[in-house]
């Protein structure tokens, strides 16, 4: 193997290559590599920190449908008490409303009661009065008196 001129001028052309490549062009590749993976890193971090904050509404999710089903709950057993409520206020109504209309059908029997005594003793004086003018009209013997008397007592 020959060494000669042409040796060298390519080592020396290749190491002006290497130098150019190492001052210039190197430090912008490493650069845009280095710029590169910190976009990367983040967005491994910007991942890792979505993935926490999923868990994390997850749980909130979970826990707000518990407090919601509470709360729900706590909304039924209201409205099971106040329907309750309102059938037992119902109930004292209807209640009331049948003593009030029991009290207006007892003053109903009594009104009629009196009235039909009041008639009883119209009729009565009636009867009494046409007693009394039969006996006027006959005699006012005794035994005809008792007679009429308890014609008038089988009458009434």
């Amino acid at each position: 193997m020959n060494i000669n001129l042409t040796l060298f001028g390519q080592m020396v052309t290749f190491a002006m290559f290497v130098w150019f490549c190492m001052r210039f062009v190197w430090p912008v590749i490493i650069d845009a590599m280095e710029e590169r993976q910190k976009k990367i890193a983040d967005g491994l971090d910007a991942a890792d920190r979505a993935m926490r904050d999923l868990e994390v509404a997850q749980a909130q999710a979970g826990d707000q449908m518990r407090e919601a089903k509470q709360d729900a709950a706590g909304i039924i057993d209201q409205a099971t008490k106040r329907a309750s409520q309102i059938v037992e206020e119902a109930k004292q109504l209807a209640i009331a409303e049948g003593d009030r209309l029991k009290a207006a059908a007892a003053a109903d029997i009594e009104q009629d009661v009196n009235r039909a005594k009041e008639e009883l003793r119209i009729a009565v004086a009636s009867l009494a009065l046409a007693g009394a003018e039969k006996i006027l009209e006959t005699s006012v013997d005794d035994t005809a008196h008792r007679a009429l008397v308890d014609q008038l007592a089988t009458q009434l």
